[in-house]
């Protein structure tokens, strides 16, 4: 019979996660992705902590702030239509109060310096090669927040800058921690607002400076969570209803790949057995103080203990525990 799917063979990793190992990922929404499952899977985790960034330059640049423990300069702050901002962050720092935004900026860049300073692994998903440049100090922004399009001039980066100044990101971070592991996406989600002919474009560049970094630079690899729903998945059931993210099934199966690259077979044991509890921790009984509804409890409650030595399940042990009737 004829074989009329590509599948994607995803090889197993030199890197190998360990439950315990604190994680950072960053970038573009598929990083919250890719953070949600982790931390759903009780790792260790700081998720997108500067808010959804998409492109490589304005990454690099707030990971040099949570190395440095450095706040941006005065005049990435800004005001307009009465919302504070700042241009180096998502939109979700901002707020209608003076003082507010410097706070909860210096908050995220000094939590994630420390944790940065002890993570294992960083994941760098990169969204989009087109950026945006201030027409007053040349800097890249993340984020315009409706400032008007006149004050900023549209550009396409191309492979070398982005290489570059990963390297210059890269010998930064190995001097701050000489043991982190760096694992780089291309994101599959589509930016058609700049047209799909133009979306192509720019993730052929992120895909060419992404196998240009790992290919130069010790302690990179590349996870090809792009090719996974473009080219294996490949069929419009797989997108969510906008026809531009992936749908549940997708995340699903990229995340089963992920574990398969990252996770030794302990590892995985560990999470399925996990999820087969999360499972049962979701059921919604109809008697619940019945004797089969409390023999479902008691058997939840085991499966929880036997998991506690290798993640942290107290929450839910009190939960379980908390539905047991007295005898």
């Amino acid at each position: 019979m004829h074989n009329f799917r590509t599948s994607l063979d995803v090889k197993r990793s030199p890197f190998t996660l360990a439950l315990k190992d604190p994680i950072l990922t960053i970038g573009s929404c598929f990083s919250d992705m890719i953070g949600k499952k982790l931390s759903e899977n009780k790792l260790t985790i700081s998720s997108n902590p500067f808010g959804t960034i998409y492109n490589p330059i304005s990454i690099h640049k707030v990971l040099r702030y949570a190395v440095y423990n450095e706040l941006p300069a005065q005049h990435t702050f800004i005001l307009h239509n009465d919302v504070y901002s700042n241009y180096d962050f998502h939109s979700s720092f901002s707020s209608l109060q003076a003082g507010h935004v410097e706070r909860k900026v210096k908050e995220a860049i000094g939590f994630n310096h420390f944790f940065l300073k002890d993570c294992k692994f960083l994941v760098i998903t990169y969204g989009t090669a087109w950026t945006y440049e201030r027409n007053d100090t040349k800097e890249i922004v993340a984020n315009c927040h409706k400032v008007p399009a006149k004050n900023f001039s549209k550009l396409l980066l191309q492979p070398v800058d982005i290489t570059d100044s990963f390297h210059s990101l890269y010998k930064e971070l190995k001097a701050f921690n000489p043991n982190i592991k760096i694992i780089l996406t291309v994101s599959p989600v589509r930016h058609i607002k700049e047209t799909l002919e133009l979306n192509s474009v720019s993730k052929a560049i992120l895909r060419l400076a992404c196998h240009t970094i790992s290919e130069n630079n010790e302690d990179v690899e590349y996870f090809p969570a792009y090719e996974l729903l473009m080219d294996d998945l490949r069929d419009y059931r797989f997108y969510a209803s906008d026809m531009i993210h992936p749908s549940q099934d997708a995340e699903g199966y990229i995340w089963e790949k992920f574990k398969e690259k990252y996770f030794n077979t302990e590892t995985i044991r560990i999470l399925d057995q996990w999820r087969n509890v999360q499972t049962a921790l979701a059921h919604k009984p109809f008697h619940p103080k019945g004797t089969a509804h409390q023999r479902f409890l008691t058997n939840t409650l085991q499966a929880l203990q036997e998991l506690q030595s290798s993640i942290d399940v107290s929450s839910e042990i009190k939960f379980v525990q908390d539905q047991i009737n007295p005898r």
